[in-house]
């Protein structure tokens, strides 16, 4: 018997709204249990020092198969 893979992860893509990440979840069978958000961040310096200035997150789904 073959083991499959039971969880996935789905990233929110550029352009793409929760909705329709949540949507192609289900597409390919599996169901989203977990939602993490991870800060995006760009360093600039300011009066000398660098500083890490946030511009933007990124939203990831831990899916399980059904």
């Amino acid at each position: 018997m073959k083991k499959t893979n039971r969880k996935r992860e789905y990233e929110v893509l550029e352009n793409e709204t929760i909705d329709q990440c949540l949507n192609r979840i289900k597409a390919d069978g599996f169901v989203p249990v977990k939602r993490t958000e991870k800060p995006i961040f760009k360093e600039e310096i300011v009066n000398g020092l660098k500083k890490a200035i946030p511009v933007g997150r990124v939203i990831i789904f831990e899916a399980k198969q059904l």
